[in-house]
């Protein structure tokens, strides 16, 4: 198995073009959570190729939305996902990758080192508990809640022209019943290579 060939094959797919230097640092780090996981559990994934397609592939599929932003924050990152996928692909964002967990931030930060990502920093904290330095353009979660506990774990951190975005695999009737008068509410599809299962990038903009 070619996983940098299926990895750049997939990026196609997706319509990511990235460099050879990019590529290589995004294969270390699945190397890196394959060889951390098997000592903590990082990850339920372990074969190679859906790790590629579900941690990889999955976190990038969402790049496009992040053009012009310049300071993003992943909440609840735990192994770094979407976070240091997105960070190796967009070098001129900056991003914060938020965890409670001290197993994971410490992973996140020797990915940050192994993979050289210099545009990225862990911090270990609630959501809840957590003050930030400056204004995030994008704030990203992956599985993390629920809609409405989602935009309510951060709300003090919005400013009016911040999107929060989330990625979900399906919907629970709590998330159909979200209450879209404090949010702009908008749905997509993503198509991930090599995965069938349905998945959908939900933004949320506050309304003025």
């Amino acid at each position: 198995m070619n996983l940098k060939t299926n990895l750049v094959s997939g990026l196609d797919q997706l319509g990511v073009e990235l460099e050879e230097s990019q590529v290589k640092r995004l294969l270390a780090y699945m190397e890196l959570l394959a060889k951390w996981s098997r000592s903590y559990n990082l990850t339920s994934i372990t074969d190679p190729q859906k790790m590629l397609n579900y941690h990889l592939l999955d976190s990038l599929s969402i790049l496009k939305w992040f053009d012009h932003c310049s300071h993003a924050l992943d909440v609840g990152s735990g192994a770094g996902l979407p976070g240091i996928p997105l960070a190796i692909a967009l070098p001129g964002c900056h991003w914060t990758l938020l965890d409670s967990n001290g197993k994971k931030t410490r992973f996140m930060q020797q990915a940050l080192a192994t993979c050289a990502v210099k545009n990225a920093t862990v911090v270990k904290s609630r959501v809840e508990d957590y003050h930030a330095p400056g204004v995030f353009d994008i704030i990203v979660s992956r599985a993390y809640a629920s809609l409405g506990d989602f935009a309510e774990s951060v709300a003090a951190l919005l400013e009016p022209e911040t999107i929060l975005m989330t990625m979900k695999t399906g919907f629970e009737d709590k998330e159909a019943a979200f209450d879209t008068t404090l949010y702009n509410r908008q749905e997509y599809d993503l198509q991930v290579p090599g995965i069938s299962e349905p998945r959908k990038l939900v933004t949320l903009t506050a309304i003025a």
